[in-house]
């Protein structure tokens, strides 16, 4: 994703869009929507992926009915009745495709219309668009479904029948469900009703409208499998000892420990990588050198614990049980953990990670998310840490990991009565913030003046 564009939704009131890069750290004070945005993020993914209602209350966010998304203005005006986002993204090209040359390496942009349907809020429309090429499905309130599409040369809709709509499994992703609709019209366009005084549509439109919605599906972007990562702000606590139980992902990182005493009996290569990534990123942080997991049985299924230690100058250190180290590594451990799995999360949604952290290990943080952070992953950060965001700012300075100044954005968050405005802000190549409003760091720059008695 390269932009989140909102509307009414919570406490953003104006249309606003907000630049993403791989690495994408939200700051601001607290209550200035940044977790909405992170919950928002997901629920699109969920919209264009899997062409589902999302659950704007699934753990770890809980933004509360259609009441509490829309945004309410004062007065007469009231609540709003829907509130939209959308998202751009570019697709890459792949070998052996023809066809894909109509979409890669240009700026689709998929939105969404979200209303009410009793208390919650269900997308009633959606529109995916590539330069003058648009396709866009309504649901309207007797739930019916109508497909409209346009060109340069006019637009066009078309009614879903019931039978089509219901041969249409429940998991298919929005560009295979908009694909089925367009393929599965009778012979002919006897079915296709143009609007706006348009004329009847041409096989040459029919055609870039069907690239349109299959280039996009065929980039891969719309039809990833991996939803994005969503961590809770709070990690679980640890435990002196581990029962082996399903390591399912889970935000709040439950998981983590039975996930590295899985790859520890089962795949030892796995956990070989994993562990040598851990402790580099424990020896940076000076956190911990080694990192263990200590079986008390001789198989998986039985209990486990997990150990650390420091190594000294001379000599390594004790191994210590988990719960009787720092509190911030048991906190820390399950995001590093997530960021160094062998999967294709595409998007990581991370809230405070640095909890718990000393400032250089916080520090250290902005480093791994630096080189975690790629073209085809993306790492989105909430956060209050200075030395978090400095270090960032440092890496791109010096051009590591071959980080460039517009492969990080920093998405200020600045309350204005009971609005939000979002800024984009930009790093130069030497790590200093463009583009930032008079707003920014007014706090640190009024106490750094009265310490020193100005």
């Amino acid at each position: 994703m390269e932009q989140i564009r909102l509307k009414n939704f919570r406490c953003f009131r104006e249309a606003q869009a907000a630049r993403l890069a791989p690495l994408t750290l939200l700051v601001g004070e607290n209550s200035t929507g940044k977790t909405s945005f992170m919950a928002l993020i997901r629920a699109l993914w969920d919209v264009a992926h899997r062409r589902a209602v999302p659950g704007f209350k699934e753990p770890p966010y809980d933004l509360g009915s259609f009441d509490e998304m829309a945004h309410y203005r004062k007065g007469k005006t009231g609540r709003a009745v829907s509130f939209e986002a959308g998202f751009d993204v570019t697709p890459l090209a792949s070998s052996g495709q023809d066809r894909e040359k109509d979409a890669a390496g240009r700026l689709h942009h998929f939105d969404v219309t979200f209303s009410r349907r009793g208390t919650i809020p269900i997308p009633s429309k959606w529109r995916l668009a590539c330069e003058d090429v648009w396709i866009e499905e309504r649901l309207n309130k007797d739930s019916s479904r109508w497909i409209h599409f346009g060109t340069a040369n006019g637009e066009w809709r078309r009614k879903v029948p019931a039978d089509v709509e219901a041969g249409i499994p429940a998991d298919f992703q929005i560009v295979t469900s908009l694909s089925w609709y367009l393929t599965t019209a009778p012979h002919g366009n006897t079915d296709i009703q143009p609007l706006a005084d348009s004329p009847s549509i041409s096989e040459q439109d029919r055609g870039r409208i069907n690239r349109l919605v299959l280039g996009s599906g065929l980039h891969g972007f719309f039809l990833t499998e991996q939803r994005p990562f969503a961590s809770a702000p709070v990690r679980s606590k640890p435990r002196r000892t581990y029962d082996p139980s399903r390591p399912s992902r889970e935000p709040e990182g439950e998981n983590v420990p039975m996930y590295l005493s899985t790859a520890f009996f089962e795949d030892k290569k796995s956990w070989a990588a994993l562990k040598n990534a851990l402790e580099e990123f424990g020896h940076d942080a000076g956190l911990f050198d080694e990192i263990s997991v200590r079986p008390l049985g001789k198989r998986g299924s039985e209990p486990f614990q997990m150990h650390v230690r420091k190594f000294g100058r001379r000599a390594k250190g004790p191994m210590r049980n988990l719960i009787d180290v720092g509190y911030g590594v048991s906190q820390v451990l399950p995001v590093v953990t997530e960021l160094f799995r062998d999967n294709e999360t595409p998007i990581f949604l991370l809230q405070q990670p640095e909890v718990h952290l000393h400032p250089s290990a916080q520090a250290a943080l902005g480093s791994l998310f630096c080189r975690i952070a790629e073209e085809h992953r993306q790492v989105v950060v909430e956060t209050h840490s200075d030395h978090l965001l400095d270090r960032v700012r440092m890496d791109v300075r010096d051009g590591r990991p071959r980080l460039k100044p517009e492969d990080v954005s920093i998405l200020f968050f600045e309350r204005s009565d009971l609005d939000v405005r979002i800024h984009s802000l930009r790093l130069d190549r030497q790590g200093n913030i463009l583009d930032a409003p008079p707003s920014y760091r007014r706090f640190f720059m009024n106490e750094t003046r009265r310490s020193l008695g100005l």
